[in-house]
């Protein structure tokens, strides 16, 4: 077995990057069940227990979430209706014991085209904060995920926090919507968050839609956001689609799915939650 490592300050985490390649964990709830039946060779160096990581904090303009906010503290945190859709994510996300463990930065670097915390995390805006302890850098969260398990990160940094920027609009809110083979414990075949915001006649004035699981990145519906800028909250959105609004989309056939029944599902998807605010 290889030396296991968990630091309690950052600057003794980055100190100890610099000693050797580390395997850098924020939960493991997919590195340890890929390691059942072999050894652990690896050296783990566990960022779990910083806590400058695991901090939820509020500023004029942003939300700040740290890299180690487990799923069941985003469940549990008392943050505005634009985070909606990631808290439901999150509930979506395994078992409670998966939600007790598992963390955003975790999800986030270990870049499977699945994961269900990128789509919320895309359509709020989020932004990566990356620090090799001496500078920090600051990039959108669908440059930092670049391609299946992908991730624009050298080994000696580490993704501290999220920033995600506050809806200007005087309302808003945050949806998720997932299919998989069953309701719950299961990977996604598509899925999609979006966040809406609208003024006092109900008009949509902000708008960012993601999709996951129907490319090696979940990605922005930005032809369809612009379509809805303008449009009335309360109408029936889903009309506006078209087949034309989906085609930057990649999905790929695998033994859960076709490729076109993914096409298909995102855009039934993608109705179904632009319709649910026409509910409220």
């Amino acid at each position: 077995m290889g030396e296991y490592v968990r630091p309690t300050e950052l600057g003794d985490l980055f100190a100890v990057m610099e000693q050797r390649d580390w395997k850098v964990l924020a939960g493991g709830t997919d590195y340890y069940p890929g390691k059942v039946g072999r050894a652990l060779s690896d050296d783990i160096l566990d960022i779990t227990n910083i806590d400058t990581l695991k901090e939820i904090r509020e500023t004029e303009d942003d939300w700040h979430i740290g890299a180690t906010v487990k799923w069941s503290n985003i469940i549990a945190a008392n943050l505005p209706q634009m985070f909606d859709g990631l808290k439901a994510a999150a509930k979506e996300i395994g078992g409670r014991q998966i939600q007790n463990a598992g963390t955003l930065g975790g999800n986030v670097c270990n870049a499977s085209p699945a994961a269900d915390g990128m789509p919320a995390l895309i359509s709020l805006g989020a932004i990566v904060e990356i620090s090799d302890g001496v500078r920090s850098h600051k990039i959108p969260i669908e440059n930092f995920v670049v391609g299946n398990r992908a991730i624009q990160l050298n080994s000696n940094q580490i993704l501290t926090k999220f920033i995600i920027p506050k809806v200007k609009s005087p309302y808003s809110s945050g949806k998720f919507l997932k299919l998989g083979s069953r309701q719950y414990l299961v990977i996604s075949l598509a899925m999609v968050s979006g966040v809406l915001g609208w003024n006092d006649d109900g008009i949509i004035t902000h708008c960012k839609l993601s999709v996951g699981a129907c490319s090696e990145v979940a990605k922005r519906l930005q032809r369809l956001e612009t379509l809805l800028i303008g449009q009335p909250k309360n109408s029936k959105l889903s009309l506006l689609l078209s087949a034309e609004l989906f085609s930057d989309l990649q999905p790929i056939d695998d033994v859960r799915a076709t490729s076109e029944y993914r096409q298909i599902a995102a855009r039934n998807l993608v109705g179904q939650l632009l319709d649910s605010w026409g509910d409220r």
